[in-house]
């Protein structure tokens, strides 16, 4: 699996591209937007999108969604089920209030534990509440890859302050779900750079 990372939206969201090098399908994770370097990349790998991931609902983790789907085609989208409310409601995820009202209504809602077979690999959703009800991270075994959205930073964790947030509930979350993992895990987070579960588990203050 090739990993490719996207600087996109209004604040700089990770939007990640995961692709299987042998078939050249791959699925977006996470699209603020559909930024024309990225876009770009995808014609000239010839890159076939089969599905989009969110790690949950806030608005600069979404916005992209109608335009990937107009540009690439009708593919599922998932989010986790706590958070489908938040998506659906441009109040809920604050669109509303940068100004840019956007809802998505079309998406599949996903369990802890579930495992999504895409593009020739497992990806287990992992539900971490705290920074939204319905956070969650895609978490990949065969690949050592854990996908952390807004969960989990390098030396950091995500913000608690927004509606529906709760810091007890983060740190648990990611006490238990993710610290658990391989220390080779490489994890992928929403924003700043990739760490490993190793290294979050030496130096994270939060945890």
């Amino acid at each position: 699996m090739t990993v490719k990372q996207f600087l996109a939206g209004p604040i700089g969201t990770n939007c990640y591209l995961l692709i299987n090098e042998k078939t050249k399908e791959a699925v977006i994770v996470d699209p603020a937007s559909c930024p024309d370097y990225m876009m770009n990349y995808i014609k000239t790998e010839e890159i076939k999108l089969k599905a989009v991931l969110l790690t949950h609902a806030h608005f600069d983790h979404i916005m992209g969604i109608d335009d990937v789907l107009n540009k690439y085609g009708k593919m599922p989208v998932y989010v986790h089920e706590a958070d489908k409310p938040m998506l659906e409601d441009p109040q809920q995820n604050m669109t509303m209030s940068c100004g840019f009202p956007y809802a998505y209504k079309g998406a599949q809602a996903v369990q802890d534990g579930q495992v999504l077979s895409l593009i020739g690999y497992e990806f287990k959703v992992l539900h971490t509440p705290g920074h939204t009800p319905g956070g969650c991270c895609y978490y990949i075994a065969s690949e050592h890859v854990l996908i952390s959205g807004d969960t989990l930073f390098q030396q950091s964790i995500g913000r608690t302050d927004f509606p529906g947030g709760s810091m007890s509930d983060l740190v648990r979350a990611v006490k238990e779900k993710l610290m658990v993992l391989p220390e080779d895990t490489v994890v992928y987070p929403g924003h700043m750079g990739t760490t490993t579960i190793a290294d979050e588990k030496r130096m994270n203050p939060f945890l």
